[in-house]
């Protein structure tokens, strides 16, 4: 059986967002019921509730390995970790940040594709990740591995580079490896893990469908909301994501899937979504998706 704890369910800068005076920031910080901070994007899963694989080291994974009891050091030895190994969707900085707090002697597998472990390498601070301690394993979509018992197959979904890492010459949007979808199993149904997917393709669609449970991209309720709320230039669909609603957003796009359990991450602090009582959640919950949040588990 398959165990999975959301570490965090928010899009990079999490939500409440340091630097917004959004509506929905405002609420967060004001104490809101009906408005929950989420930390960013990152779950654990494990196949023995001992042994505890994280995906994706957000900026926040101290603060989410200190809210989560099952990843805390056991009382004996002095130093150790439930957490036996990291693997990475992609190499933007909401998911590659966090490496920065497992750099202190301690023994991990690291696994991601050999774009995102040639960023690491490129980057002389993650050389406080020692060797010695923490080793790197290029991984290859279609090509299934195995750590502590949990099984791992990544998949290429449509994305982009990371924001650091774009120029003028490249696509905005491409499906070479830069961004995985991840099925995740532990002698069960499989956990399909895409925080990030741009638009839905046809080799996507054939491979979700039917699916036990999908954790999908839900940073932007609306392609435009970053431009209408005025906290950015871009749509969600340059940005890699694809919207939840409209023409060719995720509701329309997993409704004749027959995934059994859809759950919404990665949310933007623009995302209405985020709002217990707003009308597009209503809206998603009508059409069968669940919104993520910090601390929710689940087992498959």
């Amino acid at each position: 059986m398959l165990r999975v704890i959301v570490l965090g369910a928010g899009a990079g800068g999490g939500f409440p967002q340091w630097n917004s005076a959004g509506p929905g920031c405002l609420r967060a910080r004001a104490g809101d019921a009906a408005v929950n901070a989420r930390s960013q994007a990152s779950i654990a899963v494990s196949a023995d509730g001992q042994n505890w694989v994280v995906v994706n080291a957000s900026p926040d994974l101290r603060q989410q390995i200190a809210q989560t009891p099952a990843l805390h050091p056991r009382p004996v030895p002095l130093r150790n970790s439930p957490i036996s190994a990291v693997v990475l969707t992609g190499a933007e900085v909401d998911a590659i940040a966090g490496l920065l707090h497992l750099r202190e002697r301690q023994a991990f597998s690291l696994f991601a594709a050999a774009t995102t472990l040639q960023v690491l390498e490129d980057n002389p601070i993650f050389r406080a990740l020692n060797p010695e301690f923490v080793s790197r394993h290029a991984i290859m979509p279609g090509q299934a591995f195995e750590t502590n018992g949990v099984s791992i197959t990544p998949y290429v979904v449509p994305g982009k580079v990371p924001l650091f890492a774009e120029n003028a010459d490249a696509p905005a949007i491409a499906e070479d490896g830069e961004a995985l979808g991840l099925a995740i199993s532990a002698g069960g149904p499989a956990l399909h893990y895409i925080p990030g997917c741009a638009m839905m393709t046809p080799a996507l669609r054939e491979r979700l469908r039917g699916a036990a449970c999908v954790m999908f991209d839900g940073t932007l309720w609306a392609d435009d909301e970053m431009i209408a709320a005025g906290a950015g230039p871009k749509t969600g669909r340059r940005m890699g994501h694809m919207p939840v609603s409209g023409p060719g957003g995720t509701i329309e796009a997993f409704g004749a899937l027959g995934v059994a359990r859809r759950i919404l991450i990665h949310l933007n602090n623009t995302n209405p979504l985020l709002l217990d009582d707003s009308a597009p959640r209503a809206e998603a919950a009508a059409a069968g998706w669940e919104v993520a949040f910090d601390g929710m588990e689940f087992s498959l």
